[in-house]
């Protein structure tokens, strides 16, 4: 049975390990909300079925979906993968299911962090959003696995990387902004951070994407390929408001080394055109109080660093942008030789907010 731990994982010898380690599998939450989806989520229905199914050939998924839309969701995916009725808010796995944390025996625990949807009553995305928080432990208790729980440390997955090897990295933007830990200083926030993913190095960028609704998340400018390997989103074009934010992040990663010394490697994945919301995309999403609209022209924080590293695979957002889309997959086959790259036209998520790194949360071995 799944047990509460009233310890750390630091103190009890757990580490988070990078996501280029083996996995057992990979967990996803089946997309329905309409005030978020267009078109009663059907497009990204189907979006997250090509994710899931590309990943299934590499290691297990688990599909989490809500009892409404078991049936759907069962008809839709393929028998080879595993689909669990469980409720919840939205579908981004990475943000609310558990950060899992193993040890040398290869052991593997969870971390139940607090969620508030980004925000809270302060600038969250929805509300309510109670059934996301309980995502974590359900995830935990299904795989009967023992889990640390913090009371009201806010945090999302998709706001740290670690490299399992002593470093992690995180943004100002979002772990500072005051709608997560307002109480709490930088100094005890990076406590928390080396003593729950047992790390000995924080590294900080100042940014991350321009206009991500998250606040700015690390997993959408930059992801650990390897220990002291980078992938950055990047962008050319001094008047491209993301310039700043890549140049700080490139400069500041340049000048710093991770926990055992390195210097870092940095791979640059060039951002595709803007991506900017259609009047039709717009006119599909319903309007609801308390969520943040979808309105035409939004330019969306589009990223191929969003990427999911499966065994055996990475598997790429692709955004139809013909030069960039192949820039991406070349960057990557070179960073990950023995790896198979695998695109998948991401439109219909980043509609969403977020992307297929977003939508993913993978399980250690």
């Amino acid at each position: 049975m799944a047990r509460k731990l009233e310890s750390t994982p630091r103190a009890d010898g757990y580490r988070m390990p990078g996501e280029f380690e083996p996995h057992k599998g990979c967990w996803m939450i089946w997309p329905e909300r309409t005030d978020n989806w267009r078109l009663g989520a059907k497009p990204a229905q189907k979006a997250f079925v090509e994710v899931a199914e590309a990943i299934a050939k590499y290691e297990e998924v688990t599909m989490c979906v809500s009892q409404r839309q078991y049936m759907a969701a069962k008809e839709m995916l393929s028998s080879n993968i595993r689909v669990v009725e469980m409720s919840n808010d939205d579908s981004w796995m990475r943000d609310v299911g558990p950060t899992f944390v193993i040890n040398n025996e290869g052991d593997v625990r969870g971390i139940d962090w607090r969620f508030n949807a980004w925000g809270g009553l302060l600038d969250g995305l929805y509300f309510p959003w109670d059934k996301d928080d309980q995502v974590a432990k359900k995830v935990c208790e299904i795989e009967n696995k023992d889990f640390y729980s913090l009371e009201s440390f806010i945090l999302e997955g998709g706001s740290i990387h670690s490299d399992g090897d002593g470093t992690a990295i995180v943004t100002e933007a979002c772990l500072l902004d005051e709608s997560r830990n307002p109480d709490l200083s930088k100094e005890e926030i990076e406590n928390t951070l080396k003593e729950y993913l047992n790390v000995e190095k924080v590294l900080w960028l100042p940014n991350g994407i321009y206009l991500d609704e998250t606040n700015e998340h690390v997993d959408n400018i930059v992801h650990y390929c390897a220990p002291g390997v980078l992938a950055l989103g990047w962008t050319d074009d001094e008047k491209d408001q993301q310039f700043p934010y890549s140049k700080a992040a490139f400069d500041y990663l340049s000048k710093e080394t991770d926990a055992k010394g390195r210097k870092l490697e940095i791979h640059k994945l060039h951002i595709p055109n803007e991506v900017l919301i259609t009047q039709e995309e717009s006119e599909g999403v319903d309007a609801v109080d308390g969520t943040l609209p979808r309105l035409e022209g939004d330019r969306q924080a589009a990223s191929y660093a969003n990427f999911y590293i499966a065994n055996g695979a990475v598997i790429l957002p692709l955004f139809g942008d013909e030069k960039y889309d192949e820039m991406a997959k070349k960057t990557l086959q070179k960073i990950f030789p023995d790896r198979d790259i695998v695109g998948i036209y991401a439109r219909e998520i980043i509609l969403g907010g977020g992307n297929i790194h977003c939508i993913t949360q993978q399980q250690p071995k």
